[in-house]
């Protein structure tokens, strides 16, 4: 049985889904997948490629327009593309049959709060959300149990969370005098973050909070920050003013980030979970 949200809840996820569907036609350029997200794109296909043997039956929380999806369909997974966006869906749709992966990837226009309409009892072998498809979502604790329900046990979990402790956005924000801006992941409940001069309203979590929602069914294998060193992905400007610097901070994060205490900070935080058996 799905749970309804309550109107204001319900509200703030329209504007949401209307925000994402604005911009779905050209969410593959520099406003969803510029130079830095695809670096941190590419860290999250690393630890996919690690804990996912191929074939495997996957699940894609919040696809967005497929890269992800078609990428794992091209390495012979089998992929249950879900997002809220309709307008997503088709990009994801349009791609997979581009590519020539249209048989081994299912789109589907449900949202990461509504895994409950998808049929079936541990049909897969692990799920994947990339880049903050979760902190759209009001209530990790319902996907986690969804979760739990259609991942096999000793299946796996590998998610890419906006996290609250970001330290190049709170200096990038305090030396601009602006310190509600530097302390906004902070706060508690729905935040505003305009797009496209729409809302999507955000829930950041700090890697304890959202382990806490799975910890139930689901043990930790690892948890490591992203962009702990290299910067944000909308600090373009330090990759094109100082390229030499910003690689070698990007091969800082994959030295360090999953060290005690700098894997709790970043502008992400990459978990991997495993369903207990």
């Amino acid at each position: 049985m799905v749970s309804l949200p309550s109107p204001i809840t319900a509200s703030k996820l329209e504007d949401t889904r209307a925000a994402f569907d604005s911009v779905a036609a050209d969410y593959d350029g520099p406003r969803g997948n510029n130079a830095l997200i695809q670096d941190m794109r590419a860290e999250m296909w690393r630890w996919l490629d690690r804990t996912f043997p191929s074939p495997s039956r996957l699940l894609d929380i919040g696809c967005g327009t497929g890269l992800d999806a078609v990428r794992m369909a091209k390495l012979g997974h089998r992929v249950t593309a879900t997002d809220f966006s309709p307008g997503m869906i088709a990009r994801t749709r349009e791609r997979a049959d581009l590519e020539e992966v249209a048989a081994r990837v299912r789109t589907l226009a449900i949202g990461a709060h509504e895994l409950a309409r998808i049929e079936g009892r541990s049909c897969y072998d692990g799920a994947y959300s990339n880049l903050g498809p979760l902190n759209c979502i009001p209530d990790p604790a319902a996907t986690a149990r969804e979760c739990a329900r259609l991942v096999r046990p000793g299946g796996a979990l590998v998610f890419t969370v906006i996290g609250r402790l970001c330290p190049w956005e709170i200096a990038h924000y305090l030396v601009r005098g602006r310190l509600r801006r530097a302390v906004v992941r902070f706060r508690r409940g729905p935040v505003p973050v305009g797009m496209n001069r729409r809302t999507v309203w955000t829930w950041y979590y700090s890697p304890r909070e959202l382990y806490r929602a799975f910890a139930e069914e689901f043990r930790l294998v690892r948890c490591r920050g992203l962009c702990v060193f290299a910067p944000p992905p909308y600090l373009t400007s330090v990759r094109e003013r100082h390229r030499r610097m910003y690689e070698r901070l990007w091969r800082l994060d994959r030295f360090a980030a999953g060290w005690p205490l700098l894997n709790t900070l970043g502008d992400h935080f990459l978990m991997v979970m495993e369903r207990r058996t």
